[in-house]
C-alpha cells in the first residue's frame, strides 16, 4: 500500500475511468472521481468509501476545470496524480462527418486533456513532482471512421511528449495508456457481428478489460516507477503491432 496521494480522474463514472478510480482507491490513494454525469459520478464515489470524492466538470471548459483545481487546492494543496481518461466518440466516415462532430470530439479529447494538463501543472512544478497519465488510444494510428477521433488522440500522445521535456525537470512525469478493444458499455453496444469481427483481428482473439488499462496507470502512477516518460503504453493485445483490421 503506497503512501495516501491525491488522484483525479477524469471520466470516471463508468467503464474505464471507473475501473482506473478504483484501482488508485486500491494502491492507497484518495481519489477524485471527475466526471459531467452527476447522479453516476457521485454514486460512484459513495460507493467507493470514505477515500473517494465526487466533482462536476466539464473538461472542455475552460473555467469548470479551474473550478476544479480551484477546488482541491483549498480542501488538498495539489493532486499529485491525474489521470485523464474523460473522452467522446463520433465516428462518421470524413464526407458524411458534420463539422460539428469534430470539433466537439477535438474539444472533449483534445483540448480538454489539454486543459486539464496545464491546470495540474501548476502546483505540481511548485512541488517538484507529479504523474500525469493521459488515455490515448491505439486508434491514434489510424481507424476508418474516426478521422476527428484518431485525430485528438494522436494529439494526446504528442501532448504527452511535450509535457514530458517540459516538466521532466520538475520531477513530474508524463505518459500515455492506449487501449484497443476493451470490454466496456461502449463495445458491449455493438452488434454480435461487428464484435466477433473486432475480436477475430486482435492478435489474442479476445477484449481487454477495463482493469487491464488500470494495471497500466497504475504502473505508470505509482512512486517507485521513476524514470518513465514520455511514452505511450499499449494495452491492445497487440493490435499495434499491425494486425490487419
Amino acid at each position: 500500500m503506497m503512501s495516501d496521494r491525491l488522484a483525479i480522474v477524469t471520466g470516471a463514472a463508468n467503464g474505464i475511468g471507473r475501473a482506473i478510480a478504483k484501482r488508485l482507491l486500491d494502491d492507497g490513494n484518495t481519489v477524485v472521481v471527475v466526471d459531467i454525469d452527476a447522479q453516476q459520478g457521485a454514486a460512484l464515489a459513495k460507493g467507493l468509501g470514505a477515500n473517494a470524492y465526487f466533482k462536476l466538470c466539464n473538461i472542455a471548459e475552460e473555467d469548470s476545470v479551474q473550478a476544479l483545481f480551484d477546488w482541491v487546492t483549498s480542501e488538498w494543496g495539489f493532486a499529485e496524480v491525474v489521470v485523464n481518461n474523460a473522452g467522446i466518440i463520433k465516428d462518421n466516415v470524413i464526407w458524411k462527418m458534420p463539422t460539428i462532430d469534430f470539433d466537439m470530439v477535438v474539444d472533449v479529447n483534445l483540448k480538454g486533456t489539454w486543459l486539464m494538463c496545464r491546470a495540474a501543472s501548476h502546483a505540481m512544478r511548485s512541488n517538484n513532482r507529479g504523474r500525469i497519465v493521459n488515455i490515448a488510444s491505439r486508434a491514434w494510428l489510424g481507424n476508418p471512421g474516426q478521422s476527428n477521433y484518431s485525430a485528438s488522440k494522436a494529439g494526446v500522445v504528442g501532448l504527452t511528449r511535450v509535457l514530458a521535456l517540459e516538466l521532466g525537470r520538475y520531477g513530474v512525469l508524463v505518459n500515455a495508456v492506449a487501449p484497443g478493444l476493451i470490454d466496456t458499455p461502449l463495445t458491449q453496444k455493438l452488434s454480435d457481428d461487428v464484435r466477433e469481427k473486432l475480436i477475430q483481428a486482435q492478435p489474442t482473439k479476445s477484449m481487454g478489460q477495463p482493469e487491464d488499462v488500470a494495471h497500466a496507470v497504475s504502473f505508470l502512477c505509482h512512486p517507485n516507477t521513476g524514470f518513465i516518460t514520455g511514452q505511450t503504453l499499449y494495452v491492445d493485445g497487440g493490435k499495434s503491432i499491425g494486425a490487419g483490421i
